[in-house]
């Protein structure tokens, strides 16, 4: 058994410094935060043990150096890491999945910099904070020193919120640094986009979550201070496939294992296996915003697969839908819309089959109804494929929106009201029913529309249907007429 680490570092916290930023770069970190209201005097300091700290929190780069991951915009060379080192920072924007390092790259940012740096939350914080750090950075600008000012989650901001950032940012009176998760494009608004340079983080690979944990386990000051083979290699692949790249939640999964395992005289076993790991987590965590990047990237995913006949793969992104908590009803009326665009008539009981599913949901919900949509998902993803019938709606589309004639030919009209024959008229409408095979060559589409809108393909049922086709009396582009 194993104590662990018992070695522990205090950071004072001074006035309008949150603490969670003292503790992370020490207390000669004079990070400017929103001031809040407090009971307590202003002259009040506290003492922080960093130990209180969450690991994921104690973990956190303090130098570009110590920054796990991201190559392409902190290695050797890079634009963003030759700006950082050159004091040349220019407003950016950093987006990425949770705990890619976002605004602990921030952080590194503005702790590299000979700056100043003001702090502002996205979800707390708003207009009149700002107001009250850009007035100080207008005096520290006349007195020469610049101000980074760091927007933690800035997609939270509306948009006359980040209308008021506008003209800070184009007069340079504060260096705009902003970390978010969601697409800017659809979140930040496009003035302030284009007065900002964005850099986007990719999730972690397996080996930089290694890297990490391995960090975390032996860092004798704000990790456990252990040997890195305490942790084993199946209890690492394991916090590795929980994380999906996620810094913040291998970190934390790696901490409840450690918190589970420590006896009551805060003693550690020997070793840590897959078996502890799997005790002390929940269920996986997936990744997934159903009103981000996750929702439609794997919705799209979904359908790909299922038009690319790979059922497994189709199953597995359904799975991983299933999982987050993705609305069910949504997942079944994309599959019917995509049995009618990339089945269609290839194979018809498609469409039965996923508006069946769709049903099946709707009737006995979840997570039963999953069964529905597995069996839906794997017959679409495993039939012939055809997308003719849809591409035959978009060729008629086109024609009409090209100009095509749309009066109805004299005898195809109703029968309703005063006869309306023009000149020119083929007479009366012609029984199909009343000759051989259901068939009679007559005028169909308007005058002067030539037709070929459908081409049945070879594949599935629909070969049955083109054979049919071409075995009238003439093809269809010279029957019509």
């Amino acid at each position: 058994m194993t104590g662990g680490p018992t070695r522990s570092q205090t950071v004072r916290a001074v006035p309008g410094v949150a603490h969670h930023q003292a503790g992370l770069f020490g207390a000669d970190t004079p990070f400017e935060t929103a001031p809040r209201a407090s009971a307590t005097s202003s002259t009040v300091t506290s003492v922080i043990d960093r130990r209180d700290l969450p690991l994921a929190a104690r973990m956190r780069p303090r130098t570009l150096d110590q920054v796990i991951g991201q190559p392409h915009l902190v290695g050797p060379g890079r634009p963003l890491r030759i700006a950082v080192e050159r004091d040349q920072v220019r407003s950016m924007l950093l987006w990425g999945p949770p705990g890619t390092g976002k605004t602990s790259l921030a952080y590194v940012i503005g702790a590299s910099t000979n700056a100043h740096v003001a702090v502002l939350s996205g979800v707390s914080d708003g207009v009149a904070h700002l107001r009250r750090i850009v007035a100080m950075a207008s005096e520290r600008r006349r007195a020469g020193q610049r101000t980074i000012l760091l927007i933690d989650e800035i997609h939270r901001w509306s948009k006359s919120q980040q209308d008021a950032l506008l003209p800070h940012v184009e007069d340079g009176s504060i260096i705009l640094v902003g970390a978010t998760t969601e697409n800017p494009s659809f979140d930040v608004i496009a003035p302030l986009r284009s007065r900002m340079r964005l850099h986007e983080l990719q999730p972690l690979t397996n080996l930089d979550i290694e890297t990490l944990l391995v960090r975390a386990v032996t860092d004798p000051v704000d990790g456990f201070g252990l040997d890195p083979e305490w942790l084993a290699a199946d209890a690492m692949s394991a916090l590795v496939a929980l994380a999906s790249g996620d810094a913040r939640l291998a970190l934390t999964s790696l901490e409840s294992t450690v918190e589970m395992v420590r006896d009551a005289d805060g003693q550690l076993p020997d070793r840590i296996t897959a078996e502890h790991v799997g005790e002390a987590t929940t269920r996986r965590q997936v990744r997934y915003d159903r009103d981000g990047d996750d929702h439609y990237d794997t919705i799209s995913a979904f359908i790909k697969s299922v038009r690319g006949s790979d059922p497994d793969a189709a199953v597995f992104y359904l799975a991983k839908m299933i999982r987050a908590g993705e609305d069910p009803r949504f997942i079944a009326r994309r599959l019917m819309i995509l049995a009618s665009e990339d089945i269609g008539n290839a194979e018809p009981q498609a469409l039965v089959v996923a508006t069946s599913a769709a049903l099946a949901v709707e009737r006995i919900g979840m997570p039963e109804g999953g069964y529905a949509l597995a069996q839906a998902t794997t017959f679409l993803a495993s039939v012939p494929k055809s997308n003719r019938s849809a591409a035959s709606l978009w060729a008629a589309q086109a024609a009409i929106e090209g100009g095509a004639n749309l009066e109805v030919p004299p005898h195809l009209r109703d029968g309703h009201g005063p006869p309306r024959v023009s000149a020119g008229s083929r007479g009366p409408y012609v029984y199909p029913h009343d000759h051989d095979g259901a068939y009679v060559e007559q005028q169909y589409l308007p005058d002067g529309v030539g037709g070929g809108f459908y081409e049945p393909s070879d594949r599935g049922v629909e070969a049955r249907l083109r054979a049919h086709l071409d075995g009238l009396h003439s093809p269809m582009s010279r029957r019509m007429v």
